[in-house]
């Protein structure tokens, strides 16, 4: 078993690409018009389809995270050598800071906003760098 990809809800799958395009520096690998769109994040794909195909996988129904009033209990992560930069420039494109950037114990620099299509995304730097 080996972790494939990330599939997140949204809905407007092309304003989230655009969005993580601009607010985290992201190259979408491709865009389909069924509803569904991959960003190039390396072994691991962050993707996105629309509500109307998660409506078709999921028929009993979902929490869309657009709609929560809170962030739901997950979120994905993205490394940076520069949180701090990173966390103003996605607040700059139309996130919302949740928390600024906090050095962690164990040496990891964390923060945490919430794209308007209301997923969480931590910014973080690698364990150990003191970014």
């Amino acid at each position: 078993m080996k972790f494939g990809y990330t599939i997140i809800y949204v809905p407007d799958v092309l304003a989230s690409v655009e969005f993580f395009e601009k607010a985290f520096g992201l190259n979408r690998r491709f865009v389909h018009e069924s509803g569904y769109a991959e960003m190039d994040t390396g072994a691991t794909a962050l993707a996105f389809a629309s509500h109307a195909l998660g409506a078709s996988n999921l028929p009993d129904g979902y929490v869309q995270a657009s709609h929560s009033p809170e962030p739901l209990g997950m979120e994905i992560a993205l490394v940076t050598d520069d949180v701090a930069a990173a966390h103003a420039k996605a607040v700059t494109e139309g996130a919302v800071s949740i928390k600024e950037p906090l050095l962690k114990p164990w040496g990891q620099t964390v923060s945490y906003v919430r794209c308007p299509d209301g997923t969480l995304v931590e910014l973080c730097s690698s364990i150990g760098d003191q970014s």
